[in-house]
């Protein structure tokens, strides 16, 4: 958007219905990764006695573009439905948000 408020450049992201896949048939496991409290503390402490500088990091694609261990494939979005073709769906190469097994990816 400009400073009047007008859109300059749409932008659109495909993300997948997680909530619909299920376990043993869309994926095989999930991973979460999740830093404990405790971990940090002793990285925030080792860093301290040994006079490192620390930044703090926000990764906002972090599931996105890296290539699936999985085939996994999707229903045409709305909007997008090639209409010769309505019964062919898309294969996915790389990782989108909502898949259960893109934290893995």
């Amino acid at each position: 958007m400009n400073l009047k408020g007008e859109i300059v450049r749409p932008k659109a992201h495909l993300v997948a219905k997680g909530c619909m896949q299920r376990e043993g048939v869309d994926y095989g496991e999930v991973y979460g990764p999740v830093a404990c409290i405790e971990t940090i503390r002793l990285v925030v402490s080792i860093a301290n006695r040994e006079g490192w500088s620390m930044h703090q990091l926000v990764v906002k694609f972090a599931f996105l573009n890296d290539f699936l261990e999985e085939e996994v494939y999707v229903l045409q979005p709305p909007g997008f439905k090639v209409k010769e073709q309505v019964h062919k769906v898309y294969k996915l190469n790389k990782a989108l948000y909502g898949l259960k097994q893109a934290p893995r990816a």
